[in-house]
């Protein structure tokens, strides 16, 4: 379960670090997202090569998890 405003790792190769969850798209009333939910995130901490700047908005997938609860 992530709630909003939570910091999270990134798993992929966007040059982001860690993000920081805002919404959850597709779902107007639910607080916590889910694995395989797509949110709208915030980077806070990224790589300095890549293009993505500190404050970019972007949408990603949950893919994984420290526990996984069906």
């Amino acid at each position: 379960m992530i709630q909003p405003r939570t910091h999270l790792n990134v798993a992929d190769n966007s040059g982001a670090r860690e993000l920081m969850r805002i919404r959850i798209i597709g779902a107007s009333n639910r607080r916590y997202a889910h694995i395989g939910d797509v949110i709208v995130a915030v980077i806070k901490e990224a790589q300095r090569w890549r293009i993505a700047p500190r404050g970019t908005s972007l949408s990603k997938e949950i893919s994984k998890g420290k526990n996984h609860f069906n």
